[in-house]
C-alpha cells in the first residue's frame, strides 16, 4: 500500500536518503546522543544519533557510530543528552467522536502527548450522516499533522432491523471507500452473529476490504472462545478490541488475531487484560494497546496513548514491549510497517522524545520530520472549521414532548391493564467500567394503569426517541445502575445516536428532552425542574465546535451534576450511552423496542407467565 500520509513516498525520496546516509548530502535534522528505543530488536541503544531528511529517517548512528557525517551548515541539530527516543505512538482503534470535538481539534489535544497516527472508526458520525460525514470530517483532518487513517463504519446501523439511524452503509459503499487514500481498513465488525451465520451483508463488506488488501477490524463479544471465535477470525477479521478477560485476549492471540487491549475513559480493561501478557511467556507482537473511547476531560487532564503506556508499565508490562504495542505492532496490523512504526532507515520520521519510560511525558514530537509539539504544547493551531449547516441541525423530532410522553402503560400481552400494585419487568442493569449489561427481572410499582420508576431499587425509566426522522417514534424500558434522582438525556447514544432519556421524574425527563431537541443535541442533567449541567454538541448531535478545553470544562460540570444527583460511576454518560447499543449482550433499548442481544429478538417489557 502506498502511504499517502508522508511528506514524500519512499520511492520518491530514497535517493536522497541513500546520499544522506553516506554523508554525500546533509540531513535536515540530526538528533544526537539519544537512547533509542529499538522496537525491532527490543533493545535500548545508548548514545545513538538519528539523521532525518525528506521527512524520513536516513541514518541511525549506533554501536559507536555517529551521524556527524550527516551534518551540514543548514542541518538543525538537537543534542538530547541521553533522552529516550521512540517511534511516535499510534492508536490502533479510536472513535474521535467520543472526544466530542472534530479531528483537527482532537489532533491539538493528542499530538503533544506523542501520538502521530490513529486508526479511526467514524461510525458514530456515519450513523448520523453516512459517507457525507466521513467526507467533511476528513476535510477537517487534512489541516493538521496527525495521521488520521480511517476504518469506515461497517455496521450502520449496528443491528439492521432493530433501530433507526440517519444513514445506511452497505458493501457498495465499502467498495468505493476502499479506493480512498485515507482508508486503511474496515471499521469494527460488530455484527458477529451475522458473520457466524454467513449473512450476505457483513460478509460482503469484509470481502470488499480483503479484496482491497486492507485490514478488517473486529468487535467480538460472544463468550465462545472456541468454535465461534475461530469462525469469526476465519472470516478475515484480524484484530479485536472487545476482550474483557485475560482468557479472551489470550485465545485471540493464539489464533493469530491481534488482541487490542483497551483502556479508555469508561472501559478500563487493561488491568485485567495485562495478565494475558504478564502471566504467560508469550510473544507480544500481536498485542496492541488502544483507547477506543476517550472523552475530552481524560485527554486534557490525563493524556492519550502516554496515559495507557504509563498504566501498562504499572500493571507489569515492560516498557519496550508496551511501546511496541503502540508502534510497530499497530503498523504491522494495518500493513503500514514499510513506512511507520519504527525509528529505522527509510521510515517516516514520526518520533517522540521522552524523559523516561515510566511516565512517558513527551518532550518533543516530530511527524514527518517536522517538530509539531514541544513540552506538551502543539506547535500548530488550525482555524475553526466552517462546518456545513446541515450537519449542525440533525435533530428532527417534531412531536410534542411533555411529561405525559414518559408514562409507561401497564399493559399485558392481551391488552388488558394491570391493577394497582406491582409488576415484574425486564430491567437493563449497567455497571461501572463495563460495556456489558445484564437482564434483571424486578418488581416496580403500578399505579393508575402506569408502570413507575422505583428509586428505592435504583430502577429508572429509560426512553429512546428516533431523532433522525420527523415525528417522535420511541420505545421505553427500565434501567438501573445509575443511582440518580432527576433526569439525564443525551444524543451520544451508541450507535444510532438517537435521543436517550433516563430518569425517575417524568417532568424532569420532559425538560431534558426538550432542551436537547432545541439545542441540536448533547448531554443534559436535570433535577427538580432545574438544569444542573449541560454539554452542547450540535455537530451531528455528538460533537462540539468549541475548543477541547471548553468541552472538557463542560463535561466536568455535567459529571459534577451526575454526582450531585447520586451517581458514583466514572464517565457515567459513556456507560449510559451504551443502553441503546443493541450489538452487545445482554439487554438494550432502541427506538423500536427492548432487544435481547443474546438471541437478537425484541422482548416485552413486562415479565409474564411463560417468559
Amino acid at each position: 500500500m502506498l502511504n499517502n500520509f508522508s511528506k514524500h513516498p519512499l520511492w520518491e525520496c530514497h535517493k536522497t536518503l541513500i546520499r544522506v546516509a553516506q554523508g554525500q548530502e546533509p540531513a535536515d535534522i540530526v538528533l544526537r546522543h539519544v537512547t533509542l528505543v529499538s522496537v525491532t530488536t527490543h533493545e535500548l541503544l545508548e548514545d545513538a544519533d538519528i539523521a532525518i531528511a525528506a521527512g524520513r529517517v536516513a541514518y541511525i548512528g549506533i554501536e559507536g557510530h555517529t551521524a556527524e557525517h550527516c551534518i551540514g551548515e543548514k542541518t538543525e541539530v538537537f543534542d538530547l543528552a541521553g533522552a529516550y527516543v521512540a517511534p511516535a505512538f499510534m492508536d490502533g482503534h479510536i472513535h474521535v467522536e467520543s472526544a466530542m470535538v472534530g479531528p483537527a481539534e482532537y489532533a491539538c489535544a493528542v499530538v503533544p502527548h506523542g501520538t502521530s497516527a490513529i486508526m479511526w472508526d467514524p461510525h458514530e458520525a456515519m450513523n448520523v450522516a453516512g459517507i457525507e460525514a466521513l467526507d467533511v470530517l476528513m476535510k477537517d483532518a487534512e489541516r493538521v499533522p496527525l495521521k488520521c487513517y480511517v476504518t469506515p463504519g461497517s455496521c450502520v446501523p449496528a443491528v439492521p432491523g432493530f433501530e433507526d439511524t440517519g444513514a445506511t452503509i452497505d458493501a457498495a459503499d465499502i467498495h468505493e471507500a476502499m479506493k480512498r487514500d485515507e482508508i486503511c481498513g474496515l471499521g469494527e465488525m460488530m455484527n458477529d452473529p451475522g458473520v457466524l451465520s454467513c449473512a450476505d451483508g457483513p460478509l460482503a463488506e469484509i470481502e470488499e476490504t480483503l479484496k482491497a488488501g486492507k485490514t478488517a477490524t473486529g468487535h467480538y463479544t460472544m463468550g465462545d472462545t472456541d468454535r465461534g471465535l475461530e469462525a469469526y477470525i476465519a472470516s478475515g477479521v484480524s484484530c479485536c478490541h472487545e476482550s474483557v478477560t485475560r482468557e479472551e485476549a489470550l485465545a485471540k492471540l493464539r489464533c493469530g488475531q491481534y488482541a487490542q487491549l483497551r483502556e479508555g475513559s469508561a472501559w478500563q480493561n487493561l488491568k485485567e487484560l495485562a495478565h494475558a501478557v504478564t502471566d504467560n511467556e508469550i510473544d507480544t507482537r500481536f498485542v496492541n494497546l488502544v483507547t477506543d473511547d476517550s472523552h475530552p476531560e481524560t485527554l486534557v487532564s490525563e493524556g492519550h496513548i502516554d496515559r495507557i503506556l504509563k498504566k501498562a508499565v504499572a500493571f507489569g508490562i515492560d516498557p519496550i514491549s508496551a511501546i511496541q504495542m503502540v508502534t510497530i505492532n499497530v503498523a504491522q496490523c494495518f500493513d503500514l510497517a514499510q513506512d511507520l512504526g519504527s525509528v529505522t532507515p527509510g521510515k517516516c520520521a514520526d518520533i517522540v522524545v521522552l524523559d523516561d519510560l515510566k511516565d512517558f511525558c513527551a518532550r518533543l514530537v516530530f511527524i514527518d520530520g517536522e517538530l509539531v509539539a514541544r513540552d506538551g504544547q502543539a506547535l500548530f493551531a488550525p482555524d475553526p472549521y466552517a462546518w456545513p449547516a446541515k450537519f449542525l441541525h440533525t435533530m428532527h423530532i417534531t412531536d410534542e414532548i411533555s411529561a405525559d410522553t414518559f408514562k409507561i402503560p401497564a399493559l399485558k400481552k392481551d391488552g388488558s391493564v394491570l391493577p394497582d400494585g406491582k409488576a415484574y419487568v425486564r430491567v437493563i442493569a449497567s455497571s461501572a467500567g463495563s460495556t456489558l449489561t445484564k437482564e434483571e427481572h424486578l418488581e416496580v410499582p403500578v399505579r393508575d394503569g402506569a408502570l413507575l420508576a422505583d428509586p428505592a431499587q435504583d430502577v429508572l425509566k429509560a426512553f429512546v426517541f428516533d431523532r433522525h426522522h420527523e415525528g417522535g417514534q420511541h420505545a421505553c424500558a427500565f434501567a438501573r445502575g445509575f443511582g440518580i434522582h432527576g433526569a439525564l438525556a443525551q444524543t451520544v447514544a451508541h450507535d444510532a445516536h438517537n435521543l436517550l432519556v433516563v430518569g425517575d421524574s417524568d417532568e424532569d425527563m420532559a425538560i431534558a428532552a426538550r432542551d436537547l431537541i432545541a439545542s441540536g443535541g448533547g448531554e443534559v442533567a436535570v433535577q427538580d425542574g432545574k438544569i444542573l449541567g449541560k454539554v452542547a454538541l450540535p455537530l451531528f448531535g455528538i460533537m462540539s465546535t468549541s475548543p477541547i478545553e471548553k468541552v472538557a470544562h463542560d463535561v466536568a460540570g455535567i459529571e459534577a451534576a451526575w454526582k450531585k444527583m447520586g451517581c458514583t460511576m466514572p464517565s457515567p454518560f459513556m456507560t449510559m450511552g451504551l443502553l441503546s447499543l443493541a450489538c452487545i449482550p445482554e439487554l438494550r433499548l432502541t427506538d423500536r423496542g427492548l432487544v435481547d442481544c443474546c438471541r437478537y429478538c425484541f422482548v416485552p417489557l413486562l415479565v409474564e407467565d411463560g417468559d
